[in-house]
């Protein structure tokens, strides 16, 4: 495997473009032979390339052409719409002062006004006009807003290369091979616009290379966090790589928490190394769907290749039925803000949430990898005698952030050169499987033991698997395998007078009142059949009155496989009266 030989020091400006032969000429205008050079009352072209447009659709078609052969640089199509890309003036930098850092840049819709603007920059527009001595010359004019909308109108502009996204960070290919090199790449339809200057990393890189790139990593760099087991370190540096082994894994990544017991045990440094290595934006978490959906469409609209959901409250419980979806779809598809058109677009993002103590609900107990802190101390932010003093001062200096990531890349194409192993050791995770083959293999492959170790101990922290548990067992200690209605599993749960029978595990509404019959009903069958443990929720329906009755199955890990059989309902005695 192979990669880019130029340094980002050796291409100094990605944001040049090509050289234009273009030869874009009205067909309503004279004959070539008849057209006179600039004279001497003409404005000078600069050596832009002349573009002669006149009146009506033949304006439109000249300068849809002009556009479509790339007469300005650094134009791209996605989606079926023109984008430029632009250097960003005034945007902050890593760290204030360093003038050596990579300008800012961003991808910018095409729209009338910046198409206008950017032709009067690259192109020489005129119009034919008889002059005071009544020869015709050439006068340098601005198309109308219209025709700009006009030419901007297609959906296809087969000229112009495919831009997937912008990354701040080198990737691998899918065929394996480093994209390194600042600017645009055919090969991934890709724009690195780095983020910090990097030296190339060698495709094969030497033993001894990779022996410091594994010691700063390990020894240094993640030596003095307060990791709760070495599953937690190995899951942040398999997040750490995500971005990177993206589109050579061309896989979903499941959700990422960073949790610990303490504030100032090093979570927001943990998510922040490994934005400012790939481009980061911080959200404010919201337990709404429906402003959740609203800011993920919004932050899909950025270049960020990390999106973090930072310090939510203490002991948050995140369940989230969009975020869940979110994490299992490839593409994310919703209305724009403010529009009733639809967006499309790639879900190539690292998700992560910080926070102490958290736990998951739902379907994202099964869609999360875990990296949790343990400090064991009242004090954390007095800790001292770190390998890197003030890491999160250290790790705002692009040279430090170059080092970080150069010590990672480097243990990627060491792995690449190896032939990209995969681990058969991992579990499954169902969407996420593929990401873990690839990831524990990067890790497996450099003696970096633990990955996803936790899972199973991380199982408690589904707090929406804890409460359903902890209900249907006293549901069974209170009512063996009888089977109840949900109208009567209600009364039952009705306490006027005493202490509670069900001892506060009996689900209720957000307000600590108990449920309808009828939300009852449709709570407990959405849990019919899933497992809690080794008790699990079953259900018939009565054909008498089509009512369903519900029981539990408690299977000890020590009696065997065979499943309850479903029983016959036709005395009613056993059976309940429906509800």
């Amino acid at each position: 495997m192979t990669s880019d030989h130029d340094a980002a020091q050796e291409d100094e400006s990605p944001m040049t473009g090509p050289e234009h032969h273009l030869t874009a000429d009205d067909p309503a205008a004279p004959d070539q032979a008849d057209r006179p050079g600039p004279t001497a009352d003409e404005p000078g072209d600069g050596g832009r390339q002349r573009v002669r447009v006149s009146t009506g659709p033949a304006t439109v078609r000249l300068l849809t052409a002009a556009l479509d052969g790339r007469i300005i640089p650094n134009t791209y199509v996605t989606d079926g719409a023109p984008v430029v890309i632009e250097a960003v003036s005034g945007a902050p930098r890593p760290l204030a002062g360093d003038e050596t850092a990579p300008l800012p840049l961003a991808i910018t819709s095409l729209r009338p006004p910046l198409l206008g603007h950017l032709l009067a920059q690259h192109a020489y527009v005129v119009r034919r006009e008889q002059g005071r001595d009544g020869n015709m010359v050439n006068v340098e004019t601005s198309p109308s807003q219209t025709v700009l909308a006009e030419v901007l109108a297609p959906r296809s502009w087969p000229g112009l290369p495919p831009l997937r996204g912008m990354i701040g960070a080198p990737v691998l290919r899918p065929d394996g091979t480093l994209l390194q090199r600042p600017g645009y790449d055919e090969a991934t339809g890709l724009f690195l616009a780095s983020t910090v200057r990097l030296p190339t990393v060698p495709d094969r890189p030497t033993p001894e290379q990779v022996a410091a790139a594994r010691q700063f990593l390990l020894e240094k760099f993640l030596r003095d966090f307060p990791w709760r087991t070495p599953a937690d370190r190995a899951n942040y540096l398999a997040l750490l790589a995500t971005p990177i082994l993206r589109p050579f894994t061309r896989c979903l990544s499941p959700f990422g928490i960073v949790d610990a017991t303490m504030p100032a045990s090093g979570k927001t440094i943990l998510t922040a190394c490994l934005g400012m290595l790939c481009g980061q934006r911080v959200m404010t978490w919201t337990d709404s769907d429906e402003e959740l959906r609203k800011a993920i469409t919004s932050v899909l609209a950025d270049q960020a290749g990390v999106i973090v959901f930072d310090n939510l409250p203490e002991g948050s419980v995140i369940d989230s039925a969009v975020l869940a979806r979110l994490v299992t779809e490839r593409t994310w598809t919703d209305r724009r803000l403010g529009s009733n058109t639809a967006s499309s677009y790639p879900n190539d993002r690292v998700w992560l949430a910080t926070g102490n103590n958290l736990r998951v609900g739902g379907d994202m107990a099964s869609r999360t990898v875990w990296v949790r802190l343990d400090p064991d101390m009242p004090h954390p932010e007095a800790r001292t005698g770190f390998s890197i003093p003030n890491l999160d001062t250290w790790i705002l200096d692009p040279g430090n952030q170059a080092r970080v990531l150069w010590h990672l890349l480097v243990l990627v194409l060491d792995w690449t050169a190896a032939g990209a192993p995969t681990s058969s050791s991992v579990p499954a995770m169902r969407q996420f499987t593929r990401w873990a083959q690839h990831l524990g293999g990067l890790l497996e492959h450099h003696s970096i033991r633990g990955f996803l170790g936790n899972a199973v101990e991380n199982r408690d922290l589904d707090d929406d698997a804890a409460e359903w548990r902890a209900f249907l067992t006293r549901w069974h200690q209170l009512h063996g395998d009888r089977y109840l209605t949900a109208n009567e599993l209600r009364r039952a749960a009705e306490n006027g007078f005493g202490s509670d029978p069900w001892d506060g595990t009996f689900p209720t509404t957000g307000s600590g009142h108990l449920l309808s019959v009828k939300s009852l009903g449709r709570r407990l069958t959405g849990q019919v059949g899933r497992w809690r443990g080794d008790i699990v929720l079953r259900s018939v329906t009565n054909p008498h009155n089509h009512g369903r009755s519900y029981w539990v199955e408690h299977r000890p890990a020590d009696t065997g496989s065979s499943r309850t059989a479903e029983r016959n309902l036709a005395n009613p005695q056993t059976a309940g009266t429906g509800g």
